[in-house]
């Protein structure tokens, strides 16, 4: 980044005042009368029902709505292990996307645990505070660990956002370029450079869109995954194939799909020749992709290609999933984000890529026109539509799988942002 642009990044968070979000107060304070109904003595109100019945404080506090962003720091974008303070910003940041996308208040917090035990206990402890938790910036395979182990000692949904936000996108938009390819996701033959949080999760998410396993090759730093290697955890063990491929140069021979969630460059035009008609080419290392799009498309003229940059076509976004799910979550009261509800929101990120596009994302991007084809294949995370149909997904998956307690909402659809306010 250059010196303007780092010194234009540093006064965005600094000025006029420090940070990203504030906290806003909902009900009037200007009296002697409101002030003894929001605190002593009329608080001692709610209280008491609360006690009596815990599934009150969705009437009478703020948690139906509200989202924990919490991390460790230990895992911070591309950055790595800088500490759960470092990660502050990025937690905010989250913050403000929840508010911006979806009406979700969110209040990021960072944990200095020394142990996955620790971080787990430290959650386990505040999470009747939150509607829900979104995990964030934690690296694998603590992250797992810490996941599972919250999902069955919490009862509201806990979701972390690096593993299934960048699957569920990941995979609306491969369903979309094989579609254009005139390919099928179950015959799909997929290669994965990557095998960390993301990349896992965006195999286990494609398996459940109707991916055949035997069909993947995934690679990690010592080379592909394969049924021979004695130095597999149990998570990229599920992806151990019987085959007599090393290398990436031996898997990518024939491919359909390439998926990279790994790092800068590794994946070169010599080996992008290699794949199938029409290749699907999913680069997301960010902001560095494994291949870069101008690369590809000098290299193939049929290449379907995606990064993680917003510069170019095809941005894999989590930004697209993450707001509406918590909102179809939060407004069913979910227990948890479940399976079908995360395949619920591919379909409905797809199915929204194949409509027109609105006047309101022309606009957005200076553009005069834009349909559903090689260079668009997922919607615009400036499409206002994003929040109704995700979210309705969302929400008929959590009932129709048994982990609502609340029917479906009666203030759906959601047209804007401010339409979860008028409740």
């Amino acid at each position: 980044m250059s010196d303007s642009k780092r010194q234009a990044a540093l006064d965005y968070h600094a000025k006029p005042i420090p940070g990203k979000l504030s906290i806003e107060v909902t009900k009037p304070t200007t009296t002697a009368k409101h002030l003894a109904l929001a605190y002593s003595p009329g608080v001692a109100e709610p209280v008491r029902e609360i006690a009596k019945d815990p599934e009150t404080a969705y009437l009478y506090t703020g948690k139906g709505n509200l989202v924990a962003v919490i991390s460790n720091g230990s895992a911070i974008l591309g950055l790595g292990n800088l500490g759960p303070l470092a990660s502050k910003p990025v937690m905010e940041g989250k913050g403000v996307l929840f508010k911006c996308f979806a009406g979700v208040n969110a209040i990021d917090i960072e944990v200095d645990a020394e142990s996955p035990q620790a971080f787990i206990d430290t959650v386990a402890r505040i999470a009747d505070t939150w509607g829900g938790i979104n995990l964030e910036d934690i690296k694998a395979p603590e992250c797992f660990e810490i996941e599972q182990a919250l999902k069955e000692r919490c009862n509201v949904p806990v979701f972390h956002d690096d593993q299934h936000g960048t699957a569920i996108v990941t995979a609306a938009g491969l369903l979309n370029a094989l579609s254009i390819a005139g390919k099928r996701l179950e015959e799909a033959r997929i290669v994965c450079l990557g095998a960390g949080s993301a990349a896992i999760a965006c195999m286990k998410l494609l398996i459940s869109c109707g991916a055949k396993v035997e069909n993947m090759a995934m690679l990690d730093r010592n080379g592909v995954i394969h049924a021979e290697r004695e130095d597999l955890n149990q998570y990229k063990a599920m992806f151990a194939n019987e085959t007599d491929h090393r290398t990436l140069d031996d898997v990518i021979e024939g491919a359909d799909v390439f998926l990279g969630l790994s790092g800068p460059n590794l994946f070169s035009a010599e080996q992008l020749k290699k794949m199938a008609d029409s290749p699907v080419v999913f680069a997301c290392s960010n902001p560095d992709p494994e291949i870069h799009p101008d690369v590809a498309n000098e290299a193939r003229d049929d290449v379907i290609m995606a990064t993680g940059r917003s510069d170019y076509p095809n941005q894999v976004n989590n930004v697209l999933g993450f707001p509406f799910i918590f909102r179809g979550a939060l407004d069913v009261r979910a227990t948890e984000i479940n399976e079908a509800m995360k395949v619920a929101a591919v379909h409905a990120l797809k199915d929204l890529a194949r409509e027109p596009v609105t006047q309101e994302v022309l606009d957005a991007y200076e553009v005069d026109a834009l349909s559903f084809g090689r260079g668009y294949i997922l919607p615009t995370p400036m499409d206002s539509r994003l929040l109704d149909r995700v979210s309705s997904a969302v929400a008929q998956a959590a009932i129709d799988s048994g982990v609502a307690e609340k029917g479906f909402p009666a203030h759906y659809p959601l047209k804007r942002v401010e339409d979860v306010y008028a409740r």
